[in-house]
């Protein structure tokens, strides 16, 4: 049992292993390809959300605080796109699949983080819309700037708090027999039920952090357009009803690449491969942090307002600087 650090004699029964394994995508042919797809699938991620970040700061007119929620979502998507991808590309692609213990629990702590700050970042955007088309003449003086950064912090905090608590019972857990991961990163669940002691503790947590970061978020989400759709039904014309409906487009798609595959692989977690499934949960880690920039560009007029400025400065300069040249 070189691979596990025993505790003290005081408590034999204890024991925490050097490292754990992970090992996913067993038996897939050809899965090399899907790396690198994972690969490129990051670069895109990275580039998309590092623009919407600059365009945010460069222009004075997206500073509202709105964009601090749309700035905050694409940090998140950096961050953990970062976070997690090249640590997978590090296991599977160049067979690297032994993480130290201490490492795994961090690694698992900052890719939960960011995702369930994903989830609640949905729920300040779908905020905004629910002030801005049923209150809004009201909407400056509910939605400032220092509200928005104050709700972001307090779901940045909730979050961290959970997972510190999370990852903290972990640590209480004996890993006596093994310590393979059949996951492409060190996942809660998977990682809990390898425990020869009680994980109930751990399983009522994973539970209870599902419900406050996931479900609540989603009805939130799920009532706030239900009263957008009431308010939108007493608008006098159809013109009105389609202007405001557009300004949610953004907003709506990207609650639905976020919500629909999690909920589907959830739902249907004892009817697929465990292959399928590890398949599916990477791709829904990985997809919305790249698709997110590209609705904002596509979706919102604010965001392609901006992006054709910036275009148009850019060939006034080229401009400039040819003239200078030829004089």
């Amino acid at each position: 049992m070189d691979s596990f650090n025993s505790a003290p004699e005081t408590n034999l029964t204890f024991v925490r292993p050097a490292y754990f394994i992970i090992r996913g995508f067993v038996d897939i042919p050809d899965i090399k390809y899907y790396y690198v797809f994972l690969f490129f699938v990051y670069i895109m991620s990275v580039l998309g959300n590092a623009a919407v970040m600059a365009l945010i700061c460069l222009d004075h007119h997206l500073r509202t605080p709105k964009y601090v929620a749309v700035f905050n979502l694409a940090f998140v998507d950096v961050f953990g796109s970062s976070a997690l991808v090249p640590k997978v590309l590090d296991v599977f692609l160049f067979d690297h699949p032994r993480i130290p213990f201490s490492d795994c629990l961090a690694f698992m702590f900052f890719c939960f983080t960011c995702l369930w700050v994903q989830s609640f970042n949905l729920v300040a955007l779908s905020y905004d819309r629910l002030v801005a088309i049923m209150f809004p003449l009201h909407y400056p003086v509910k939605v400032t700037h220092r509200f928005m950064f104050s709700m972001i912090a307090s779901f940045w905090l909730f979050v961290i708090v959970a997972h510190v608590i999370a990852v903290g019972f972990l640590t209480r857990l004996s890993f006596c027999d093994s310590v393979v991961l059949n996951s492409y990163f060190c996942d809660h669940g998977p990682l809990f039920r390898l425990a020869c002691n009680d994980f109930t503790p751990s399983l009522v947590i994973a539970r209870l952090i599902t419900v406050l970061t996931l479900w609540i978020p989603l009805v939130f989400i799920l009532l706030s357009y239900l009263c957008i759709g009431y308010a939108l039904s007493k608008v006098a014309t159809v013109q009105e009803r389609v202007k405001a409906v557009k300004t949610c487009t953004a907003h709506l798609s990207l609650v639905i690449i976020y919500f629909i595959p999690i909920l589907v692989t959830f739902t249907m977690n004892t009817n697929i491969h465990p292959n399928a499934r590890i398949i599916n949960l990477s791709l829904t880690s990985v997809f919305p942090p790249m698709l997110n920039p590209f609705i904002y560009v596509l979706q919102t007029q604010e965001i392609k307002a901006s992006v054709r400025k910036i275009v148009k400065m850019r060939k006034r300069s080229k401009i400039t600087m040819r003239k200078v040249m030829l004089k």
